[in-house]
């Protein structure tokens, strides 16, 4: 358990992205008003998690992570949280089949909703507004009123969380993610594309040897996890005053959880040691992630390591690595070397998206599919280079038929973008990219297996 920190020790740091409210007040009233109630998700769940993602920083399994860039309260639709849930379940079905490793399921879900900024304003037209910090901030529409912080977002914010997570826990052991299922899950906006007939002839796979199993005797019934899977939620441990709000201590271990999600992460532009992310999450007992960006130094690292997991428990803390195609090969290696050196356990994933956003010709911030497999490539290299587990992958999709991100096998256009550009924020991987990605990282995953094998192979 962490020493001298409680749940508001980070308000005596340097705090940065956390919005300067117009009434504390208010502010106040809320942050107490969402003290009282009740946890998003538990303490035990949060424990369930960390003891997967131990068996995914021994190379035992991969983390799926994935879901919006921010969620929003104008498209809180149950559909839209269906077709992003089945989108994932179709990326882990090719994962866990075609390179025969378990998955581990985490959505970027149900508390997505602040982003950090590069500025605290912006201006259009002369005129100059706080910017757009997600919808549990402000409103994305440029006036006055909307761009002010209103802490009565929080509690929507909460109560939207509460009602996806309801869903989400239906879908995933109510019987949505049976694996007899799996051909319905194939979006029909999705079916008729390569990809899509791609993931067809691999659900027919699935088919045939799930007919095999239960001639064996081995079914649904008699193994829950062919009907039913575990599935978590993440997002951006940013708006402390939110999290703060929502951290309770566990009556069974006596220990701190952000029951805001089972999952939370710093991000690149918050991980400062000295500073209050870090400070708030080195208390919580859930697990954790932290962006790692080009710029970060290896000491730099290992100090936050240090703090962040000092009792170097497997499971506690991922390391979300957003480098860029063009540095990941550059970059990535002295991390990995000195995290390896000192004996640290982390898992590694990679975030392919961040590091390759631009701005198109037509004025649209978008990413090259190509560039997210080419970082995608290059971390799985920089691991089989370096004998150690490339754990996981981070990455903005919704289950939308959108054209925010250019190529892949739809091989949409900057001149296509404007056809469906309807993310909040970042530009996102609609279903079918989503599947191709997922293909792309099954067989890095079958080559980093069949070395992990030869390597066994010749030390006996």
């Amino acid at each position: 358990m962490a020493t001298n920190w409680q749940p508001n020790s980070w308000r005596g740091r340097d705090v940065r992205q956390v919005p300067s409210y117009p009434d504390a007040a208010h502010l106040a009233q809320v942050e107490q008003t969402l003290s009282g109630y009740p946890p998003l998700v538990f303490a035990g769940e949060a424990r369930k998690l960390r003891t997967q993602l131990a068996d995914v920083a021994a190379g035992k399994a991969f983390l799926l992570q994935g879901g919006d860039c921010a969620e929003s309260f104008a498209e809180f639709h149950p559909d839209n949280i269906r077709d992003t849930f089945k989108v994932l379940l179709q990326m882990a079905v090719v994962l866990t089949f075609g390179a025969a490793c378990p998955v581990v399921k985490v959505g970027r879900l149900a508390g997505q909703f602040a982003k950090p900024r590069s500025a605290d304003t912006e201006t259009v037209d002369g005129v100059e507004l706080p910017s757009y910090r997600g919808d549990i901030i402000n409103d994305m529409a440029f006036e006055t009123n909307g761009r002010a912080p209103d802490p009565d977002r929080l509690v929507r914010a909460y109560n939207q969380s509460a009602a996806t997570l309801n869903l989400l826990r239906a879908f995933a052991q109510g019987g949505f993610a049976d694996l007899h299922k799996v051909h319905r899950w194939n979006l029909d906006f999705v079916r008729s594309s390569p990809q899509g007939a791609r993931y067809e002839a691999l659900a027919a796979r699935i088919e045939e040897t799930l007919c095999f199993m239960e001639a064996c005797g081995i079914t649904a019934e008699s193994v829950p996890k062919i009907r039913e899977t575990d599935f978590y939620t993440s997002h951006e441990a940013l708006l402390l005053p939110y999290e703060q709000a929502l951290t309770r201590q566990d009556s069974l271990t006596g220990r701190w959880y952000d029951v805001s999600a089972h999952l939370l992460w710093i991000g690149d532009r918050t991980r400062q040691p000295d500073g209050a992310h870090v400070e708030f999450m080195r208390g919580v007992e859930n697990p954790i992630a932290m962006k790692a960006g080009p710029s970060l130094d290896p000491e730099e690292l290992l100090r936050l390591i240090d703090i962040l997991n000092p009792s170097n428990e497997a499971g506690r803390l991922t390391l979300i690595c957003r480098m860029g195609a063009d540095n990941v090969a550059a970059k990535l290696p002295r991390l990995v070397r000195a995290v390896a050196r000192e004996g640290r356990n982390v898992v590694w994933s990679c975030d392919p998206m961040h590091g390759n956003t631009v701005k198109a010709s037509s004025g649209y911030k978008t990413r090259a599919f190509d560039r997210i497999l080419e970082e995608v490539r290059g971390f799985f290299a920089v691991h089989r280079a370096e004998g150690t587990h490339a754990g996981g992958v981070h990455f903005e999709m919704t289950g939308q038929d959108v054209t925010e991100c250019i190529g892949g096998a739809q091989a949409i256009t900057e001149e296509g973008l404007s056809d469906r550009y309807h993310t909040h924020c970042d530009p996102r991987l609609n279903a079918s990219q989503s599947i191709e990605l997922a293909f792309e990282i099954a067989e890095n995953l079958r080559r980093q297996r069949d070395q992990d094998n030869a390597r066994v192979a010749a030390a006996s």
